[in-house]
C-alpha cells in the first residue's frame, strides 16, 4: 500500500479496528462489564490510579471497573480522533457532559475562572455558561471583540461555527491568533471531520454532539472531543471524577455509524444545498441562512470543505408562520435534534434556545432545518406545500 495518507473515507471505514484480527472479529465486539477481574492487588491499585487520574489502563487485566474505562468506548476513541488528525479523543454520555469537562478542565480545574464565548451558540452551551453552575465567569462576544475580551484569568474560549441556529461562520485560524495561547474550543458537530478539522487551524479541542451526524441515527446519546494526549488527560479526569463515560452499547452504534458518515453526508449536503438555492425564491421566506450562500471571506472553501446539511430559513410571516409551517410538513418531523437520515424542523426559540435571555434568544421567525437522505424533489415539495400554507404566503 502507497505511503500516502488515506482519505477521509477510507478511514471512517478502517479506524478504530486496529485489534480486530488479533481478536478474530470482523465487527466491533461489546464490552458491557461493570468490573473487570485483577491479576494481584498491586496491578489493579497501579491501573486503578492511572485511569482515575486520567491516564490509560495498565495492560493485562487494568480496565478495573465500568466507570473508568471500556474498550468498545475506547475503539471509536480512536476512530474520531483518527479522522479529526488528533492524538486523542474522548468520549462522553452526552455533547453536554463532553461541553461540561471541556469548561471544568480549563477554567476552576487550573485555577482560571473565566471564559470567553463567542455567540450564538448551541442554547445548552450558551445556558450552561450563563447559568455559573460551574463556577466561571463568563463574557459573551461576537469574534470580532475576542481579543478585547481576554483576561489574564481567562481558561478557555468556546466558539461554534457553523453555529446553532443561524449558521454563522467563525474564522478558527483568527481566533486562535487573537488568543495568543488561550485554549480554544471549537463545537465541530454540524461540520463534522468530513468538513472541518479545527486542531489542523490551532485550536485545542474539537467537540460533537455525537448524538448528531456521528451517530446518524437518531438512536444514541453522545459526545466527543479531539484533542492532544495532554489535554485528553485532563478531560478522561474529570469524566471519571463526575461519571460521564460513554456507555459501551453507545460506542458500539458510533463506531458502526462512521464507516456511512462520508456518504451520509455527501447525501444530505448535496440535498441542503438545493432546498436553500430553492428556498430563497419562495415568496414565504425572507432569509436563508446556509453557509456559502454568503460567505465574503470565503471560508467555505478554505477552512470547511462544503456548506453541510443545516439550513435555517426566517419567515416573512413571523411567528405565525412558523407555528404554521412546523404544522403543516408533511416528510419533515417536527422535532429537536439534527443529522440523522430523516429530516426535522424545529423552532429554536421556542425549544433547542428557550433558556436563553430573551435579547439574545433566536427571532421567533427563525426556523431550522436538519436535511436527511430522502429524494429531494420530495423533501421540496413538502417544503413549498407548507410554505403556502403560512398566513404570509396565503396573502401574496
Amino acid at each position: 500500500m502507497s505511503d500516502q495518507p488515506l482519505h477521509p473515507d477510507t478511514v471512517a471505514v478502517h479506524a478504530g479496528r486496529s485489534d480486530f484480527a488479533a481478536l478474530g472479529v470482523h465487527a466491533s465486539p461489546i464490552d458491557l462489564s461493570s468490573t473487570n477481574p485483577l491479576p494481584d492487588i498491586v496491578h489493579g491499585g497501579d491501573s486503578y490510579e492511572s485511569i482515575s487520574t486520567g491516564g490509560h489502563p495498565l495492560p493485562e487485566g487494568g480496565n478495573v471497573y465500568g466507570r473508568l474505562w471500556n474498550p468498545t468506548v475506547a475503539r471509536f476513541e480512536e476512530a474520531l480522533a483518527e479522522l479529526e488528525h488528533a492524538e486523542e479523543s474522548v468520549a462522553f454520555s452526552s455533547g453536554m457532559a463532553a461541553t461540561t469537562a471541556a469548561i471544568l478542565s480549563h477554567t476552576t480545574a487550573v485555577g482560571k475562572h473565566h471564559v470567553v464565548a463567542v455567540r450564538p451558540l448551541y442554547g445548552g452551551t450558551d445556558h450552561l455558561l450563563d447559568s455559573g453552575l460551574l463556577g466561571a465567569e463568563v463574557t459573551f462576544c461576537e469574534e470580532g471583540e475576542v481579543p478585547g475580551a481576554i483576561r489574564p484569568d481567562t481558561g478557555l474560549i468556546v466558539l461554534e461555527t457553523p453555529a446553532n441556529p443561524t449558521l454563522d461562520l467563525v474564522d478558527i485560524a483568527a481566533v486562535v491568533e487573537h488568543a495568543e495561547g488561550v485554549p480554544v474550543l471549537v463545537d465541530n458537530t454540524f461540520a463534522t471531520p468530513l468538513l472541518q478539522n479545527p486542531l489542523d487551524l490551532g485550536a485545542t479541542m474539537s467537540l460533537h454532539s455525537a448524538t448528531k451526524y456521528i451517530g446518524g441515527h437518531g438512536d444514541v446519546i453522545a459526545g466527543a472531543i479531539a484533542c492532544s494526549a495532554q489535554t485528553a488527560q485532563q478531560l478522561r479526569r474529570v469524566r471519571a471524577i463526575t461519571g460521564s463515560l460513554l456507555h459501551p452499547l453507545a460506542a458500539y452504534l458510533l463506531h458502526r455509524g462512521l464507516p456511512t458518515l462520508p456518504v451520509r453526508m455527501q447525501v444530505q449536503q448535496e440535498n441542503a444545498r438545493k432546498l436553500a438555492t430553492l428556498l430563497q425564491d419562495d415568496p414565504a421566506v425572507a432569509t436563508v441562512f446556509y453557509p456559502g450562500l454568503d460567505d465574503p471571506r470565503g471560508i467555505v472553501g478554505r477552512q470547511m470543505r462544503g456548506g453541510g446539511a443545516m439550513v435555517s430559513i426566517r419567515l416573512t410571516g413571523g411567528y405565525a408562520a412558523a407555528e404554521a409551517l412546523t404544522g403543516a410538513v408533511r416528510l419533515f418531523t417536527h422535532a429537536v435534534s439534527l443529522g440523522g437520515v430523516d429530516s426535522l424542523i424545529q423552532h429554536p426559540a421556542a425549544l433547542t434556545h428557550r433558556p436563553l435571555p430573551p435579547d439574545v434568544r433566536p427571532g421567533a421567525d427563525i426556523i431550522r432545518l436538519s436535511i436527511g437522505l430522502e429524494n429531494i424533489d420530495d423533501l421540496a415539495a413538502d417544503l413549498t406545500q407548507a410554505l403556502a400554507a403560512t398566513p404570509e404566503a396565503a396573502s401574496v
